[in-house]
């Protein structure tokens, strides 16, 4: 198959459903850029709690954010429980998301082959100028992504715990005011409790060669 010179992908779903692995495999074999807009939030997260900050972090997260480069944060450890229990709050604030949907966009922008990860990329981010190609919607489990989860985490938070946050997470996401978590109706549902990797890898291929080759 010839190189495809346009191709913008929109990875969405809920806390630990396999939508980074996916985004990644993907990425990787569409040479894509690959932005997770997850991990810019994770480090503002890293960086309130660092920092002892309670209030009045707007300026503060602006004048941070805009001088570290999104190459820098993507190497940072940002899944610690601490971490992914302030995110979900932090997600909630429009000013916030204002910041970090900037810093996507300018990268976005300058990019005509990219796959952008996180939980409003399609219903948001991506629904125009430029408008994603194709959408993916990541679900799985409560269980087997919490089993998952404690297989990242080392095994040293009970599972239980595990999936008491990310339950909590995903209804904060789907609940909140600002850019809510959605399955936009375009969107291809991915179910990565019932396939392997290489079947995620396959289904997505498929349907984004089928939408090339038609």
């Amino acid at each position: 198959m010839a190189k495809i010179k346009k191709l913008i992908i929109a990875c969405d779903g809920e806390a630990a459903s396999g939508k980074s692995t996916g985004a990644k495999m993907i990425s990787k074999k569409y040479k894509l850029l690959l932005i997770n807009s997850g991990l810019i939030y994770r480090y503002s997260s890293k960086l309130i709690i660092k920092n002892k900050l309670k209030k009045d972090f707007i300026p503060f997260l602006k004048k941070k954010l805009n001088k570290i480069s999104y190459k820098y944060i993507a190497k940072q450890n940002l899944h610690s429980e601490e971490i992914s229990n302030h995110v979900g709050i932090l997600a909630k604030n429009k000013k916030v998301r204002e910041i970090v949907n900037k810093i996507q966009m300018k990268i976005i922008k300058s990019n005509s082959r990219i796959c952008v990860e996180g939980r409003d990329i399609a219903s948001k981010i991506l629904a125009k100028k430029p408008k994603y190609d194709i959408a993916f919607y990541f679900k799985c489990n409560p269980t087997i992504a919490s089993y998952r989860r404690w297989l990242d985490l080392k095994k040293k938070i009970s599972i239980k715990k595990i999936e008491k946050s990310l339950k909590k997470r995903t209804s904060l996401d789907k609940s909140r005011k600002n850019s809510p978590l959605i399955k936009v109706k375009d969107a291809i549902l991915i179910r990565t409790d019932k396939l392997s990797k290489k079947e995620v890898l396959l289904k997505m291929s498929n349907h984004i060669d089928d939408l090339y080759n038609n």
